[in-house]
């Protein structure tokens, strides 16, 4: 899949809700049919990890199946629209600079970090604890809730015998991806904490949400 680059005219003082992520740290926040969420990369090459429920029923949430079924394409970029689980679009991705994001690497967790790098790590800080941390505080969302994410400026190749590799990110300083939201959604994010893969040039960054009516 190309690069689907595009920008768009919204500037951030004309935007409704703005805030900073920490590093490492999870958000969650409601977005309503009709305004647009910014995801925005403030020092480069930081994963955001992803999930999208409905308001009205959050036991509907984001289906990377049928998302990637639909588009015929392992990666999103302008123009993917997201789906549920109930066939319905949640969201649309209206502009996009960075030009591609990852749907198939998952959150780090305990377990992934074991197996992947070593025992001694399944103490670390993960995207799972973060998911949960945030579903403790709001009360909507609960452990079995988690499902496969969207990883926002994310890079992981597809190899040809059908592997996946971590590698350094083709995202930058200023980057941003644009969604249009189709129905109310809950957005729950982990702004990624991982250190043992170059997802976050091993040096986990704030990122920026902004909000337009």
């Amino acid at each position: 899949m190309s690069l689907a680059i595009a920008t768009t005219q919204k500037q951030p003082e004309t935007a409704i809700y703005r805030a900073t992520i920490p590093a490492g740290e999870p958000w969650l926040m409601e977005v309503k049919a009709g305004q647009t969420l910014r995801i925005l990369d403030l020092e480069g090459n930081q994963a955001v990890d992803t999930l999208f429920y409905s308001v009205a029923n959050p036991k509907e949430r984001y289906d990377v199946q049928r998302t990637l079924r639909r588009q015929n394409s392992v990666y999103l970029s302008t123009g993917s629209v997201l789906y549920s689980n109930l066939g319905q679009p949640m969201l649309t991705i209206v502009a996009d600079t960075c030009g591609r994001h990852d749907t198939l690497g998952g959150a780090c967790a305990q377990e992934s970090n074991t197996v992947r790098y070593a025992l001694e790590k399944r103490y670390m800080h993960s995207c799972r604890d973060n998911y949960l941390r945030a579903c403790v505080h709001d009360g909507r969302l609960g452990k079995g809730d988690i499902g496969p994410n969207i990883n926002f400026f994310m890079n992981v190749p597809v190899t040809a015998d059908g592997g996946l590799t971590f590698e350094d990110g083709i995202s930058a300083p200023g980057k941003y991806v644009d969604l249009r939201a189709e129905m109310d959604v809950i957005v729950l994010i982990s702004n990624c904490p991982q250190l043992n893969n170059p997802c976050n040039a091993y040096n986990p960054t704030p990122a920026e949400l902004l909000v337009w009516n």
